[in-house]
Parts: C-alpha cells; sequence; structure tokens
C-alpha cells in the first residue's frame, strides 16, 4: 500500500468514527495486518485476485453443503451452447463442469453447427440424460445455431454458455439463489473473469447494477446472462442480422421489455483465453463485423426507443459513443458563483464566449460579497455582452447551496448549468453534447470530466461511500490512460456527479426542492444527485464534455477550525440523511471495490 493509499484510508476512517476512533482503528488495523502476514505468508504472497478468490468464493465445505440446499423454487435452467468445431478437451471440461454443478435441475442444450459428426462427442453426450444434442448438418451463423439449440430448452429459464468456457460449480447455485429471493426476477448476469483452464485465472471484470447508459456504450454485462424463458420467447430469440453481436442486440431489446434485472456481483463465469477466442482477440486482430453488428444493433435499439442520434466506435473496438440530435435548442443557463478572483472568473469566462458553438445561452454571474474594485469594473466590462447578466447575491456568510438557488430563480433556460468560476472549457461544442443527454425525459443530471493543471483527472463522476461518503473516481489518472475497462472513456451512469459543471432541466430543481441549503459548502452536489436519483431520474457522466478545473482557487480549502468543524457537521448531516445508500452500497460501484481509495481496486481481505 503506498503513502497516497494510507491517507485516503485514514481519511475514511477519520470522517466515519472520529480521531480517537481512528487511531485506535490504525493500531488495531496494523497489528492485525501484522499477525494476519505471519500466519498467512502463502496467501499474502498472492496478487489481489488470487487473495479475494481466497476470502469470497466458497470452501469446499461450504460447496458439499450447497449440494444438500432444498430451495423452496427449483427451476430448471436450461444452459444454452451454440457450438462449431468445438475442439475435445474443451467439450469434455464443459460437460465435466456441468454435472459437477451444486444445482442439479438443468439441461444442456447443444447445437453443433461443426463442418463434421464427431463421434467421440456423441460419445460425452451419454454421460448424462440431461444433455441433449443437436448435429445441424449445416453451419448456421452464431445466431441461427443459438437459437436451435435455443428449440431444445424445456426450463424456466434460459442460461447463455459459448462452447469453449466454463461456470464455477457453485454458478448454478448463485443463480437459483437470486431467484429465490426475487421471483419476479427476468433477467439476471453476473461477474466474470477470463482462464486459461479452470486453474488459472485472471482479469476480472466487476460490474456495476444495470446502467442503460453504460450498456449502450458497451457490452458491459457479457457473461453469465440468464433469462426467462417466457421473455426470450418474447423477443423471439436472437437476430442473425447480429451476428457477432448477437447477445448484446439482446440485451438491449430485453432492457426496452423488463425492468426486472438483478445483477449478482459475484464471479460466476470464466471466459477461456486460447489463441482462438474472443477473449484472447486483440485490437490488431480483431473481426472488425462483430463491433460493426454492435454498432447497428445500438442504432436499432435508439429507434425502437424513439431517440434521435448517431452512435460513433470509442477509443477502442467494443466501445461505442452516442451522440443524441438536439431536438430544440432551448436555451442553457449557465450560472457561475463568484467572489473576486477575476483572473480566475476570465479565463472562464473568455473560454466560454470564444469556444462555446451554441447559440441559445445565457451565463449569470452570481456576485457574492466582493470587495475589490476591480472585480466591479470587470463586471461593467463583460455586462456589454448580451449574454452575460450580473445578479447580486446580498447575503454575508457563504452558503454554496444558497447562491446557487438564488442564481436558478434569477435564470430565464430551459436548462440550468452550475459551473464554478475556476474552471476553463476545452470542448467547444459542449453544450450540444450535454443537451443531447439532458432533453431525455429519464435524465435528471449529467456531470462532465475534469482535468487537473497537470492533465490528470479531477472528476469523471463520484462514487457514494468511498472515504466514507462519496469519492471521486479515477482521481489522479492521467488524461492518456484508460482506467479500469477503459471506465474514463465511455458515458455511463452512476449515483452522483460533482457540481463544479453540471446540466439539469430547470424542472428538476423544482421538483427536488433545488438544492439543500443545510449543505452551505460541502456535498450539497451529492444530495442534490440522491434526490434526483430517488425520485427515479438517472445521472449520467459524459466524458466527451471536458474541461480544466482549478480546484477551489476562489472559495479556498478546510484549514481552518470554523471550516473544519462545518465541513465535519456537514459529513454527518450526509451519513444520516443518505444512510440506506450508504449502507447497501452505490448500486454503480462493485461491492468488491475497496471503498478507502478512488480507483477500481480489489478488496483483498
Amino acid at each position: 500500500m503506498n503513502i497516497t493509499n494510507i491517507k485516503n484510508q485514514i481519511k475514511y476512517y477519520k470522517n466515519k468514527y472520529g480521531i480517537k476512533q481512528t487511531i485506535k482503528k490504525c493500531f488495531n488495523k496494523i497489528w492485525m495486518k501484522i499477525k494476519f502476514i505471519f500466519k498467512n505468508r502463502d496467501i499474502y504472497g498472492m496478487d489481489d485476485y488470487h487473495r479475494w478468490i481466497y476470502f469470497n468464493e466458497p470452501t469446499k465445505k461450504e460447496i458439499e453443503e450447497q449440494r444438500k440446499e432444498v430451495f423452496k423454487f427449483q427451476p430448471k435452467i436450461s444452459i444454452i451452447v451454440p457450438m462449431y468445431n468445438t475442439p475435445i478437451k474443451f467439450f469434455k471440461e464443459l460437460v465435466d463442469n456441468m454435472i459437477g454443478q451444486t444445482y442439479t435441475n438443468w439441461e444442456l442444450c447443444l447445437a453443433d453447427g461443426s463442418e463434421k459428426k464427431n463421434e467421440e462427442i456423441k460419445n460425452i453426450v451419454k454421460k448424462d440424460e440431461r444433455i441433449k444434442y443437436k448435429f445441424l448438418n449445416e453451419n448456421k451463423g452464431i445466431s441461427s445455431n443459438t437459437n436451435q439449440a435455443l428449440k431444445l430448452a424445456t426450463g424456466d429459464y434460459i442460461a447463455l454458455l459459448d462452447h469453449d468456457d466454463l461456470l464455477p460449480v457453485f454458478s448454478l447455485y448463485e443463480v437459483v439463489k437470486t431467484i429465490n429471493e426475487n421471483p419476479d426476477v427476468e433477467f439476471i448476469y453476473t461477474d466474470e473473469d477470463k482462464c486459461t483452464n479452470i486453474n488459472n485465472r485472471y482479469d476480472p471484470h466487476f460490474k456495476p447494477d444495470f446502467a442503460i447508459d453504460t450498456l449502450r456504450s458497451v457490452n458491459y454485462i457479457c457473461h453469465f446472462s440468464i433469462f426467462k424463458k417466457e421473455l426470450i420467447d418474447r423477443l423471439k430469440g436472437f437476430k442473425t442480422e447480429f451476428d457477432g453481436a448477437q447477445d448484446y442486440d439482446m440485451f438491449l431489446r430485453m432492457s426496452e421489455n423488463t425492468k426486472k434485472i438483478v445483477h449478482i456481483p459475484k464471479i460466476l463465469y470464466h471466459w477461456r483465453v486460447h489463441p482462438n477466442s474472443t477473449a484472447a482477440t486483440t485490437a490488431g486482430d480483431a473481426k472488425p463485423y462483430a463491433f460493426q453488428a454492435g454498432k447497428r444493433a445500438i442504432e436499432a435499439h435508439l429507434e425502437r426507443c424513439g431517440l434521435k442520434g448517431i452512435v460513433e466506435y470509442g477509443v477502442s473496438l467494443g466501445i461505442y459513443r452516442v451522440i443524441y440530435n438536439v431536438v430544440e435548442e432551448k436555451k442553457v443557463s449557465i450560472i457561475i458563483p463568484n467572489m473576486d478572483h477575476i483572473e480566475v472568473l476570465k479565463v472562464c469566462i473568455n473560454s466560454i464566449i470564444e469556444k462555446t458553438t451554441y447559440k441559445n445561452y445565457e451565463i449569470i454571474i452570481v456576485e457574492n460579497n466582493s470587495k475589490k474594485e476591480e472585480t466591479f469594473e470587470y463586471y461593467k466590462q463583460i455586462e456589454k455582452n448580451e449574454k452575460i447578466k450580473i445578479v447580486y447575491y446580498e447575503e454575508k456568510k457563504f452558503n454554496y447551496s444558497k447562491i446557487i438557488n438564488f442564481g436558478v430563480k434569477q435564470s430565464t433556460g430551459e436548462y440550468i448549468i452550475q459551473l464554478n468560476n475556476d474552471t476553463e472549457l476545452i470542448t467547444p461544442n459542449w453544450l450540444e453534447e450535454l443537451v443531447g443527454y439532458a432533453q431525455r425525459k429519464d435524465i435528471g443530471a449529467v456531470g462532465v470530466k475534469l482535468y487537473y493543471p497537470d492533465n490528470t483527472i479531477q472528476h469523471n463522476g463520484v462514487i457514494i461511500g468511498i472515504g466514507g461518503v462519496g469519492g471521486h473516481i479515477l482521481k489522479n489518472l492521467p488524461k492518456d490512460k484508460r482506467g479500469y475497462f477503459a471506465r474514463d472513456s465511455f458515458v455511463q451512469n452512476l449515483s452522483a456527479v460533482t457540481a463544479a459543471c453540471i446540466i439539469s432541466r430547470k424542472e428538476i430543481y423544482e421538483e427536488v426542492g433545488y438544492m439543500d441549503e443545510k449543505f452551505e459548502v460541502a456535498f450539497n452536489d451529492l444530495d442534490f444527485c440522491l434526490k434526483i436519483r430517488e425520485k427515479g431520474y438517472l445521472i449520467a457522466i459524459d466524458p466527451f464534455v471536458e474541461l480544466i478545473h482549478y480546484e477551489s482557487k476562489s472559495r479556498g480549502y478546510e484549514d481552518t477550525e470554523e471550516k473544519r468543524k462545518r465541513f465535519q457537521g456537514e459529513i454527518n448531516r450526509f451519513k444520516e440523511k443518505w444512510n440506506t445508500i450508504l449502507e447497501k452500497g452505490d448500486p454503480y460501484f462493485n461491492p468488491n471495490f475497496r471503498l478507502d481509495i478512488e480507483d477500481y481496486k480489489i478488496k483483498n481481505d
């Protein structure tokens, strides 16, 4: 653990428990860590993921207990496997893997489109009466072959398995346990990793709960996916025109037809890597038809949803960008609180005026107790621009929420952007991009990517719970790095974004009761976002809008006893108000990640 991580962990404890308890907990943690290292020298030598496996996956004893469990509802799970020239070694492992499952009410439905019959495969399928096998005499393509396997299915739920991949022996048990806990569920997906064989596992993909904008950016669901048979029958199976991305198309269609979606945050699928597998494919030798099919699947999905826009390829194959058409160029009100520091404000205003391509906007500077004469001289100068208006907040005590609420009520736009005065615009079409998302009725707020002046990330979304309250994910990541599964590179849904730059429709402010003025300085943006989420709206982060943030240059830091006391009070208030989500965990942040660091780092103890 490096110094930054240690500092973050101490900050987390301090925010959650106070100084005395932090000292006690740090001492106990150090002592426990020393004892742990001594007792578990071999385990401690593992990498993070293998330590996670050791601490989180069931023991042999627990697996045997699973075999004895009798669920109240015991659905039949039909495992659908399209085959094509499957290596015998892999097929044997797949069958043995299925027979070893701790939950036994399953059937394996195999549709073989191989070039010729294989007697050895025919003999292997006789090992268990739950295996159904059909030789197709021709390769009909991945979608048609999958649909042929689907015709063999008689189960309550359908699960997808590639012919060269594997499931942990406890995989179906966890799925059926989830079905019993959520009896109306229609669509389940799980976390996954890669493997070369069952004993060599790596590259775990710990996913968020269901997020439609994330899904429109990348097929993050992938494996393991399980659907109610009634749902897949209603959708009439897989579509051949999306071969190569037929599962992506299916997930998008399912998102349109059910809200009963559950994510199991456990590794229940092993995606095998070998020379001919998709998992081993790199951008240089990827089959472009699959990614072209993915693009077409998103385009078809948008059309069905009545959304107009274009789909572009993202930073790497398999990642996409949706650019929504602005239906009507309604006015955007940009609210900028300011107190003196006109050298900072000038940079902000000039960047907006000089770069912004969207025509219908106004800038409202909320003057907040400035003292310097040059500040007011600057105001007179910029007010000559018909797009700029200065409004005067009269209260002496600084209260960011009150200032913003005051500014919003002075605005004439249908969209509101809160913007810090210590920011500098990079992206000229920022308003077109943000309005494209904010105009959607399911969206409540959209945030942007902010950089420090040294070109490292200051903000790309907020995770609730990091540091005890909330933290900026991927903070300090260099601009040219992609982060965990390229998470800094595409639009996705999150629980909160910073108000240093955030857009919402004005009606959203009215619906949620504006900014909570009890949060004078800190956490008012997180609170605002959670109020929006509470009303059923989505929050999105759009990394294609970029600004530089010269953080806290005008307001300063929490560097006095009075400020620290106020800050601690706001921490306590936030925790009390949003205790439920803090206890339950941020749905867009996998519970297998640590909360003491602003990154996607795996818990390993």
